[in-house]
């Protein structure tokens, strides 16, 4: 369901440049910021650079970018 809302517009000056430089439109980076944000205060103790890595990865994994692990070497016991 999409909404309108009304944004001060010293932060849809800042959405712009962040959204620009990340080559994404304005809602994108609002949404985009808004995930990040949730998933933080969700997981107080984890930064900023593990949720956006984890975010890669998880994309990566959907997008079938990744291999399977397979061991080279026998395990020792």
């Amino acid at each position: 369901m999409a909404i309108s809302i009304r944004l001060d517009e010293d932060f849809v000056s800042d959405v712009k440049i962040h959204a620009e430089a990340a080559s994404r439109s304005v809602p994108k980076q609002i949404e985009h910021w808004a995930r990040i944000g949730r998933i933080a205060e969700e997981n107080p103790e984890l930064p900023y650079n593990f949720i956006l890595e984890t975010l890669l990865a998880r994309s990566e994994v959907d997008n079938g970018k990744v291999t399977r692990y397979v061991r080279r070497t026998k395990p020792t016991d």
